[in-house]
């Protein structure tokens, strides 16, 4: 549970980060960053991350990260699906390019194979630690 929570919190925050930092591309200098309170859950099934470890430590980091992208990929598309079918999906991607049904954008792989493996290190590393 405690991976959970540290996921979501962390998630949360590197999306506020990132979206701050869109803002600013924007041109808006208010860097306001935005999420929703449906992303935590969301950012926290990457405690899953931990217990794969375990099968996927003998692979190479660039094939751990390549898993761990799919997995995201994955897991943002079917959750996307499912809120959007309650009306309650806070992204939209249909405007972007190389989006999948507005649900994902496949520009975004290079961010969620290096946000894999942060996890894969957080979680490791504070795994260590108990």
């Amino acid at each position: 549970m405690f991976a959970f929570i540290k996921c979501g919190l962390i998630g949360w925050g590197m999306e506020i980060l990132w979206t701050g930092l869109g803002s600013l591309i924007h041109g808006d200098g208010k860097l306001m960053g935005q999420s929703s309170l449906w992303m935590f859950p969301i950012y926290g099934m990457a405690a899953l991350i931990l217990p794969a470890y375990q099968f996927l430590k003998p692979l190479n980091i660039v094939l751990r990260g390549l898993i761990y992208m799919v997995c995201i990929f994955t897991a943002e598309y079917l959750t996307g699906f499912f809120l959007r079918s309650l009306n309650l999906c806070p992204w939209d991607y249909s405007l972007e390019p190389w989006n999948i049904n507005g649900l994902i954008r496949l520009d975004y792989a290079p961010l969620w194979f290096l946000a894999g493996l942060f996890f894969e290190w957080m979680l490791c590393r504070s795994s260590a630690l108990l």
